[in-house]
């Protein structure tokens, strides 16, 4: 597999193999040697070959490379579209994830306004006297208070985030 490999890269670099002889400063049998699998580069030369060919060591020693013309502008072409599908997929999701999440801000609003008006501020009829109950029932107050000012302006944006994401069929 590392020979097939040295050999696909060498090809799509448009090396030879004198040219990347020189370049490793080693002789143009020993990169033949490599191709053919009759013996293996040690781990120092793996460097500098993936140095050259600007490609990891992993890919030299994973799978196999195809060969892959430079000038080929249709292999180019077929890439850039996967790319371009790729990150289509990405917006699209990204796009759902946030309509749904808008969607369960506005359904998470609904339920606390619900919740708040069937308990009907219980803790307006607490005994104060005691410090706890007294800090417990300040927070509760100040909580009710900041919601049923803030939440409506928080459910209209998520009404109008939910409207603005959703997807058009």
């Amino acid at each position: 597999m590392l020979s097939e490999n040295i050999k696909a890269i060498r090809k799509s670099k448009g090396l030879s193999q004198e040219e990347l002889a020189i370049k490793l400063n080693v002789v143009r049998q020993t990169i033949s040697k490599w191709e053919q699998g009759l013996s293996v580069p040690d781990a120092d030369m793996l460097i500098s070959i993936s140095e050259i060919f600007e490609t990891p060591v992993s890919t030299l020693l994973g799978e196999t490379v195809v060969e892959t013309r430079v000038d080929n502008l249709s292999v180019i072409s077929e890439k850039l579209e996967v790319i371009n599908l790729q990150l289509a997929r990405g917006k699209s999701a990204r796009q759902k994830a946030a309509h749904w999440l808008f969607i369960s801000l506005c359904a998470v609003i609904a339920a606390v306004f619900a919740v708040l008006t069937v308990l009907n501020s219980p803790y307006l009829g607490w005994d104060y006297s005691h410090p706890e109950i007294a800090v417990a029932g300040t927070m509760f107050h100040a909580f009710e208070w900041l919601f049923v000012r803030a939440a409506p302006l928080a459910m209209i944006g998520a009404m109008i985030g939910a409207c603005f994401t959703r997807k058009e069929v």
